[in-house]
């Protein structure tokens, strides 16, 4: 009994892991490098898709993530309209390269499109970074940034640039 829970408990983390790997490998065509700097570095980010959202999107998904002091990972476009990203249920993991940050005090997403996302959490590892995660749980609105904070911003957030939605 305890042989066949252990042969099944192997064989199911070797599909997760086998599914996991092959979609990074997949993504890494999709990052984007728009505010990449000579002291770059690589973030992990894990997005999960709520299981009320809808069975996929060909929306167009954008993603930030900064630190208290104005410094941000920005991309324009994390959606794939190739293919069937960000699926009900569904998690993808993307590596995504920009300027080195202090402690990671937001994400944000800004969705363009007529199918609607549920994004269900967004987590986030780093260099020398604690991870964090941000749930959002929430249908995004067309064309207004949602911001999850985690952190007292040091100075005044600049407002001037976006459209936000804040919860």
């Amino acid at each position: 009994m305890v042989k066949a829970l252990w042969l099944s408990l192997q064989i199911a983390f070797f599909f997760t892991a086998s599914a996991v790997a092959n979609y990074q490998l997949d993504q890494s065509a999709i990052v984007i490098h728009s505010n990449q700097t000579e002291k770059s570095c690589s973030y992990t980010v894990i997005i999960k898709t709520s299981c009320s959202s809808v069975s996929h999107t060909t929306d167009e998904l954008s993603l930030a993530f900064g630190d208290a002091y104005g410094n941000e990972v920005y991309v324009s476009r994390i959606d794939d309209p190739k293919t069937r990203t960000f699926e009900r249920c569904s998690k993808y993991v993307f590596e995504i390269k920009g300027p080195y940050l202090d402690v990671i005090c937001y994400a944000e997403l800004l969705r363009y499109g007529s199918d609607g996302w549920k994004p269900e959490m967004i987590t986030i590892y780093g260099p020398d970074l604690k991870a964090i995660a941000f749930i959002f749980n929430t249908f995004l609105l067309e064309g207004m940034w949602f911001r999850m904070p985690s952190c007292i911003s040091r100075s005044p957030p600049n407002y001037a640039f976006h459209n936000y939605a804040l919860f």
